[in-house]
């Protein structure tokens, strides 16, 4: 089903990914911040140029998907052609660290039946 004012035929995203159907795999995930390190260029891509614009400040890749109204997989094509340009930076998000404990379980405890004394 088509929605009103959105061209997501086949033909048409072939032609913004320049017929590739996958990026890199370790590259981009949905939450991974980009940010634009140059404005758009005269002659450029229109989805390129908006990305540029978007990526003024940090977005997360879902932002721009959601913006762009375009499928993940085919805005992350796009952002590794900007990335291979280096006209983006991309900030994957830190793994949370292994080094932090859990609360002592008699704390917890203590904090339940507390909740439980209200």
């Amino acid at each position: 089903m088509n929605r009103p004012g959105r061209d997501d035929s086949p033909d048409r995203l072939y032609t913004l990914t320049g017929g590739r159907s996958r990026s890199d795999p370790g590259l981009f995930d949905l939450v991974t911040l980009v940010v634009a390190e140059s404005d758009p260029a005269p002659g450029m891509q229109s989805e390129h140029a908006a990305i540029l614009r978007m990526c003024r400040r940090p977005a997360a890749v879902v932002e721009i998907a959601a913006e762009l109204g375009l499928p993940g997989g085919i805005v992350r094509i796009m952002l590794s052609d900007l990335l291979g340009t280096g006209r983006i930076s991309a900030r994957h998000p830190r793994p949370a660290r292994a080094t932090h404990r859990l609360p002592d379980p008699d704390i917890l405890e203590q904090v339940l039946v507390g909740l439980r004394n209200l």
